[in-house]
This record gives C-alpha cells, structure tokens and sequence, in this order.
C-alpha cells in the first residue's frame, strides 16, 4: 500500500512538482493509476534509445511472463500501446470481441474477456512512451468519462516527471514489477491454526495459488487427490509438480481465470483412470482451487491431453502464437520483412535484419531493416551463391549459423571483414518451407551476443514460420506480376493525342481478389471525329480480363469500320452471347463532332456520366438505353444527342466509383458530383486523382474495380495533347 498512497499523494500535487531521487517513479506512478481507476493489471513502456521500438520496464497486477510477446514491440506494430504512440490518442478495447476485431494477434493469446485501455506518455514536443491497463471482462463496455480523464491525467504527469529527470540527467533505474508476494502457509496464530483445521476436515481438496501459480497452502485431502505429499507441492507451480497436469491447456486455465477474474475451471485425467475436477476461483492477489472427484467419463470418446516429457512454458506458447498470427497477415515479401521488423526483431533483441532469397543461381536481397547505409546490404544482391560466404551457405545447405562475435565471423569467413556493417553478432536462418529453401533470414545484434542453445533452438523454430510466410509471399508476387502484366497489356498504354478532345483516364483494380479485374475504356479517333468508351465486365478475375480484352478490341474494330453508336453497341451485344461465355458487361459508347459542339451517346445498364459545363454546374445525364451486353441477342440500343460546348467536361466512370457498403448510391453520385464542380478549373490529370479520393486519400478498400475517363472540349485551334 506504500507505493498506491505515494502514488495517490502525487496526483494530488501540482504538476510541477518533481519526484525525489531514488524514488521507483514508474511504479509509483503505475501503482497510484491502477488504483485510481480500479484497474487489474497494467504496464509502462519506455522508448528504447536509438530504437523505434517500446520496451516494458515495469508491470502490476499480473506476472509479465503473461504479456512476453509484447516485451518490446516496433512502433509500427499492431497492438494497443503501440498505436497509442503512432495516433498520440487514448486506445480502448472494451472487451474480448473488440480485441478480436481490432488486435488479433493479441486475442490469439490472451483470449479471455478483460478490458483495455492504452495511451501515450507524452509531453507536446516529445514521446516518452506508454502505459496501458486492464480491468476484468465484468468492467462496462464503455470507458467512464471520470477513468478517461484520471488516466489520462495521471499519463501527463508522468511525462512531466520523466521530462524533468532527462533534463537534470537523472537516470532511470531498473524497478521491480509490482505483485503480491506467495501466500504463507497458515500458522501463527490460533485463529489461522483453526482455519487449517476446518479446511484439513473437507472431504474435497484445497489449495492457495499465487499470481505466479506457486502453491502456498494445500490441504491433506488435495494431496490425496493428486498424489503429490503437501510437501511437495509447497513452493511450486501445480502443473510444474503434478506431472500429469504440465500441460499448456491446464495452464491456460489459470491464466484465464487470473486475466478475466471469472471462476474456470477444467478436468483432468489422473493416470490411470481417475478424472478431478478443478475449480479455480481467482482474486487479485492470487487462485483459491477446489479439487474434487469428477463424475464418471468412461462415455468419453476423446482421450484426455497426455503427458509430455518437456516442460512447456506460457512464454513459449504465447511468442509461437502471436508470431504465427502476425505473419499469416503478410501478403507479399515487403509485408514479411516488415512484420519480421516490427515483431520477431524486437521479441529476439536484434537491431537488424536481411531477407534473403537464390533465383538462378545467385543471392538477392528482398529487404533489409537497420542499417543506415543500404549500399553495406545491397552490394550482396546479385553475387553469385558459389561464392564463400555465410549467407550463400545458408542459402546453398539450409544449415543455421550463429556467429556471437565479429572476430568468430571473421575467423571462418576472411573475406567478410571487408564488407563491415557494423553489427557485433548474427543469426543465420536458412527458410526451409516445403522441403526446400526459399531464402534466408539474418538477424544482427549491435554487440557480441552468446546464443545458448535454448536461444538458437528458438530462433530455428522461428525461421520455420518465416518461411512459411515468405513461400505464400512469393507466391503471391508472382501472381501480382502476372496480373498487373495481364491489366496492363489489355488497357491501353496511352491515350492518343486529340486536337479537339483532351483526355485522362484512371483505373484500380480491387483491393478483393487478384488486383485483376473487367473494368476498361479506350479512346479512338475515327475520321475527324472521336469514339469514346467505358465498360465493367463482371468478376474480378483473369475471365473477367480476358473478355474486357476481347470487347475493347471488338469496339475498336465496329468503330474502324464506321458503325454507328448504336450499332456498335448492338454488335458487341452479339459477339458477346456468341462467345458462350456467361459473364455480363454494362458499357457506354459515345462519338463525339467537336465541330457540331456534340456527342452522341449509347448505353448499356452503365451509371450515367455527369457533365460540367463552362459556367461551373454539373448535369447527370439521363440517357437513353438498354440492358447490359450479353442479356438479349435482339436488344436494341437507342441513341442520345448531348450538346457540347468548348470548355465543358465529360466524366465517365464505372460503378466502382460511386459504389460502397453502407452509401446510398444517390448520396455517392452527388458527392461524385460536388467534387467535379469544385476541381473542374485544374487540369484532367489533377482531377482525375481528385475525383479518385474519399476523405484523407485514395480509397484503401475496394469491393469493385474502379475506372475513369475525363474528356475535355477544347475551343476552336486548340492544341493536341496525349
């Protein structure tokens, strides 16, 4: 209770009081802001020097081996603390579902309801770190505005303080984390002596576990149960001395219990046929457990967990589960790199990293973080992999190397020290996925570092996943390439230059799917005049792409040959259902007589194309027209005539554009409308990327393909442009 009252006398003081020397500032700090708003557990991370990473420097409430993954994370990484220091804001998680929505990685391993808020500490003009706290799942789902302000006030007192001790080069010292100690074993007093009595006369068992699981106290009938004498179970963790429970699912159990505060509780099998039952009942100094005999399970089809010969710990499992969880987000190469940086760097202590991989008989660099000079890394792209040197090793054998010294390096590789980087010490991980190596991870560690054999056995499992990822990332690359080469082969590269017509067009795969799609225009120039088209062809596939190649072809050539917009429409209508294909496409074609000020426009179930005219005001224009292509092989397709003034603008788009989950399509057209009259006076180009915007920028998910094609009239003797 020391620490909570220093702690509650301090945010009853003026901020400008500074902390005394030698004082635990972190823990008081932490201590006096749980208490304030009844919080379970809780954590300060500091910024690491020249790192941009956060460290956990003390903790309360819960044993830190709980939240090992998150010891020290990158600032860019996905976790409550990390992006209260990226937005500078509160971060609250009301629960296990909204952490499962928003921070997977964490309710992968923690997947027990509790409540989280996260915030920076912060000063206006620098970012020390930051805090986070939890309350039990029974805490409202919504933060109170009275916790809010507590915590955020007692977050800017700490950043006050710890601004002052780096001005008066007051150092930080290590401080323990905050927990209750081990229970004692009743005794001292007549009263306890009673109690162990009472308690000794149950005919059910009983123990006392602390927040590390240690068993402080255990009474006759709970060593009976088990078959372990109370002596033995005294001081240790249960599953650590009943070795019929070191299982990680029993473990699980207490922390869930612990974390969430609710009664759990499990059964297990006591070789060689009995079943318990445990009933854990948490507080927030530690676990009352109630042992008794399970009712009879012989009708049970699935056989209990067996018992394993190592010893599993919470830590292990916890790292193993959210790394796997952060890397089955990665798509391409660049997001593993990234995802190694931000969460397997921090968690193993390394200060940088090389991904590489052998094509053809040579090494390539995929990516690299931490070192400030690319040319020290980039300089290996490209060398041969017959050459000696411990990278090309791990590619060519597939064998882990670890070096813990420059000089060990050194030593076996003679040539190396003529290319330093500056590291002390390294890891190399060949990336072993499906039986053969598709690449390697080198990990660097600024200062020589011994890799016990714990530590390399860890960081090989590690590689394992790694692989994994980078094999689908690769994959996935490839097939990116390959569709981009396809969109880009089928779109036109350019388009023509016009003398009366000055144009732009945009288009953006979906982010769903293959970043291929059906969506496609052209501009043709036909004997004076000039033929415009937009179309959206279904699916977001190679199909679709392959039939939005054959339709633009196919206009191009009705055009060529001097159809009119309604017969051009007509025949792609029919070549459509004679291909036998069972994809529909919407389309609209125009050919516009700059010389008469008009264009003549046919439509095929496409959103209609809007109008800026010279005066500023934006027109829908309500064409005539009929069904989507590939409907009716005798579908007709009427024609409109629209009158064109120099100066006016014709924006055509597919419904990718105006088209969203949650939006009325009338309210999207409008707004679509709105941003045209505004940005009409800057060039096509500009207002291309304009028009291409939602809010703060491009739109980061879309459902649909989206295309657009912007034409301009040019007055009389205007000039060409591509």
């Amino acid at each position: 209770m020391v620490a909570v009252s220093e702690g509650q006398e301090a945010a009853q003081a003026p901020a400008a009081r500074p902390a005394p020397v030698g004082r635990p500032l972190l823990s008081l700090a932490l201590a006096a802001m749980m208490d304030d708003v009844h919080a379970h557990s809780g954590a300060v991370y500091l910024l690491a020097s020249q790192e941009p990473v956060l460290e956990m420097t003390v903790s309360a409430g819960l044993p830190r081996a709980f939240a090992a993954p998150w010891e020290r994370v990158g600032l860019s990484a996905p976790i409550p603390v990390a992006e209260a220091v990226r937005e500078r804001r509160l971060v609250w998680v009301g629960g296990e579902h909204e952490m499962a929505r928003r921070f997977p990685r964490i309710a992968v391993v923690l997947p027990y309801p509790f409540a989280l808020a996260a915030l920076p500490v912060a000063t206006a003009a620098t970012v020390y770190g930051a805090v986070y706290v939890t309350w039990p799942g029974s805490h409202p789902p919504d933060l109170s505005d009275r916790e809010r302000e507590r915590l955020t006030a007692a977050c800017d007192r700490l950043a006050l303080r710890l601004e002052r001790a780096a001005a008066e080069n007051r150092p930080l010292h290590p401080e323990p984390d905050l927990l209750t100690g081990p229970a004692a074993v009743p005794g001292g007093t007549l009263g306890s002596v009673e109690a162990a009595r009472m308690v000794g006369r149950l005919p059910y068992g009983l123990c006392s576990l602390d927040l590390h699981g240690r068993v402080g106290f255990a009474n006759a009938a709970a060593a009976e149960l088990i078959g372990v004498p109370v002596s033995g179970l005294l001081g240790t963790q249960l599953w650590a001395a009943v070795p019929w429970l070191n299982d990680p699912v029993y473990e699980d159990r207490y922390r869930a219990a612990l974390i969430s505060q609710h009664v759990t509780s499990f059964v297990a099998l006591r070789p060689p046929g009995d079943w318990l039952s445990f009933r854990l009942y948490p507080s927030t100094n530690g676990l009352s457990v109630r042992i008794s005999r399970a009712r009879p399970v012989s009708e049970m089809t699935r056989a209990g967990p067996q018992r394993r010969d190592g010893s599993p710990r919470l830590v292990t499992i916890s790292h193993v589960l959210s790394l796997a969880s952060a890397l089955t987000e990665a798509a391409g190469v660049q997001d593993v790199v990234q995802l190694v940086a931000d969460e397997i760097s921090p968690a193993v202590g390394s200060q940088s990293l090389v991904v590489l991989a052998g094509r053809a008989g040579r090494m390539h660099v995929l990516g690299h973080r931490g070192y400030p000079d690319a040319h020290v890394v980039e300089r290996f792209n490209g060398m041969p992999l017959s050459e000696q040197t411990p990278g090309t090793q791990a590619l060519n054998t597939g064998v882990p190397a670890f070096f813990d010294s420059r000089e060990q390096l050194e030593r076996l590789y003679p040539s190396r020290n003529a290319t330093p980087d500056g590291m002390g010490a390294w890891a190399y991980l060949p990336l072993v996925a499906s039986g053969r190596p598709v690449g390697a991870c080198v990990l660097g560690y600024a200062q020589s570092h011994h890799f016990a054999a714990d530590e390399r056995a860890v960081l090989t499992s590690l590689s394992g996943l790694i692989a994994q990822a980078l094999e689908r990332a690769l994959l996935y690359d490839a097939s990116l390439h390959l569709a981009q080469g396809l969109q880009d082969a089928l779109l036109p590269a350019s388009l023509p230059p016009l003398a009366s017509v000055e144009a732009a067009a945009r288009y953006l795969p979906a982010t769903q799917g293959m970043d291929i799609g059906g969506d496609f225009y052209d501009l043709v120039p036909s004997n004076g005049l000039a033929a415009a088209v937009i179309g959206d062809v279904q699916g977001h596939n190679v199909t679709a792409a392959g039939l939005m190649g054959q339709i633009r072809t196919a206009v191009r050539a009705y055009t060529a040959v001097g159809q009119a917009p309604e017969e051009v429409m007509g025949s792609t209508n029919r070549l459509l259902i004679d291909l036998g294909v069972e994809l529909l496409a919407s389309c609209l074609y125009l050919r516009l007589d700059p010389a008469r000020g008009t264009a003549v426009m046919s439509r095929a179930g496409h959103p209609p194309p809007l109008l800026l005219r010279p005066d500023g005001k934006v027109r829908v224009l309500d064409l005539a027209g009929g069904p989507l292509l590939g409907v009716d092989d005798r579908a007709v397709y009427p024609t409109t005539e629209v009158p064109l003034v120099p100066g006016s603008v014709l924006a055509l788009y597919t419904d990718g554009l105006i088209e969203s989950p949650g939006v009325d399509i009338e309210d999207a057209l409008a707004d679509l409308a709105r941003r045209l009259a505004a940005n009409g006076h800057r060039s096509l180009d500009e207002l291309a990327d304009t028009l291409l915007q939602q809010g703060d920028g491009v739109v980061r998910e879309r459902p649909d393909d989206v295309a657009l094609l912007l034409l301009r009239v040019r007055p009389p003797g205007g000039t060409g442009a591509a």
